[in-house]
């Protein structure tokens, strides 16, 4: 209906006039004198015939503009109910000035709305005292004052909601945004850090392999060997590929704490024993096991093992809290390597509400550091509730055999 409305508003209007015109017909073909709802008689007998008609015009016919011009419809409606209480008339098309207050308290300005509501009353006061002669005033104006007051609260109400259910839609496209620029951000940050650890892994094998070329090119020279030539070019070639790498990505290394920060080699798949031994001492009881072999693993890839593991369980310190029980299992099965890391979930008794209030949010730094990482190499994450028991689970799969031709961190992953 509210859709309708909005895309077709003059149904509505059309509907209002059409329902306020069917109201005042009865009233209008009726003989001799008629009635008030209050026990009065008017004076339409004294009165030519069609002055009940143009009086009901001159109400019916504004409502078709009462939302395009709502002051101007109500301050009609109520110089022409003047005119009808002058004339000593009561008529069922009076509604429309109740009407006519309940737009201009839906859409008009506050400020006209209250002069409005007070010219409302004086007129209500008037017409019960003074034109028609009414036995139960009191009645009567206790019923007119209370269609006044109705009108303008179930106005201001639908003005309300539907000043409410805007603010909602514009927070929520603001926290759509938010969150956008929050997970673009995020993966931004986390492709730089990686970048870097790559641009590490990089440059430290192009330096040993330029040193190696060198160290070669120079003994086959002594040996007047024809290969010593080939060397040199070789090792001419990795100085520029190291010169290359370093404009490419060098800009990830500025910042303030570029240049106080110590160098130490990455971790690897021999560092995470060191790992989980602090967080066992942090309160996770952690059970380690390891199928295939790890250790051909090249660094890039024991790195990128290394921080899956260390984001899965940060996650499960963070959520699951102390007394919680998380298992990681490392399978390298042919090319294929295989990281579960799985948690059981707060212990029983703890306040788990934390867990379900953050973990499912994708957007955090954790969950998306995983994600890149594994898409440097191919690879597919699964990340969300266990199936089987209460608890987390982290799963990365991605094909080791690729992952020394896999793209350089400059260029788009797949």
């Amino acid at each position: 209906m509210q859709q309708l409305d909005q895309q077709h508003p003059w149904l509505l209007d059309t509907a209002v006039v059409l329902v306020v015109a069917c109201i005042s017909l009865p009233n209008l073909l009726s003989d001799g004198a008629a009635n008030t709802p209050f026990t009065g008689t008017d004076t339409r007998t004294e009165l030519p015939a069609a002055i009940p008609y143009l009086v009901t015009v001159a109400f019916i016919a504004p409502l078709w503009w009462r939302r395009k011009a709502p002051a101007t419809v109500f301050f009609v409606t109520a110089g022409v109910t003047l005119a009808q209480s002058l004339l000593g008339l009561w008529l069922p098309a009076g509604f429309s000035t109740l009407v006519a207050l309940y737009t201009l308290a839906a859409h008009g300005s506050l400020r006209v709305l209250a002069w409005a509501v007070a010219l409302a009353i004086v007129q209500v006061v008037a017409s019960v005292c003074f034109p028609v002669p009414v036995e139960r005033w009191v009645l009567s104006m206790f019923f007119l004052l209370g269609t006044v007051t109705a009108a303008t609260a179930v106005g201001l109400t639908m003005r309300t909601r539907r000043m409410y259910l805007a603010a909602l839609e514009d927070r929520a496209r603001r926290l759509e945004i938010e969150r956008d620029q929050r997970v673009r951000l995020t993966a931004a940050a986390e492709r730089s850090r990686v970048a870097r650890e790559m641009h590490d892994i990089v440059g430290h094998n192009l330096s040993v392999m330029v040193t190696l070329a060198d160290g070669a090119a120079t003994l086959a020279a002594n040996n007047n060997e024809r290969s010593a030539e080939a060397l040199r070019m070789l090792g001419d070639t990795g100085r520029q590929a190291m010169s290359e790498l370093r404009r490419v990505l060098g800009v990830l290394r500025e910042g303030p704490d570029d240049t106080a920060r110590p160098l130490s080699p990455q971790p690897g798949i021999d560092d995470l024993d060191a790992l989980l031994a602090r967080v066992r001492a942090a309160g996770i009881a952690v059970t380690y096991r390891t199928e295939g072999g790890l250790a051909s693993l090249g660094s890039g890839s024991q790195l990128t093992v290394y921080r899956i593991v260390q984001e899965a369980l940060t996650n499960t310190l963070k959520h699951a809290g102390v007394g919680s029980t998380a298992e990681v299992t490392l399978t390298a099965n042919a090319d294929l390597l295989h990281i579960r890391v799985a948690d059981t979930g707060p212990p029983p008794g703890a306040a788990a509400h934390s867990v379900l209030a953050a973990r499912p949010d994708d957007s955090g730094h954790g969950l998306v550091g995983i994600r890149q990482r594994a898409a440097l190499f191919g690879g597919s994450v699964t990340i969300g509730p266990r199936e089987d028991r209460p608890g987390w689970l982290v799963d990365v799969h991605f094909d080791t055999s690729s992952a020394q031709s896999r793209h350089t961190p400059g260029e788009s992953t797949p």
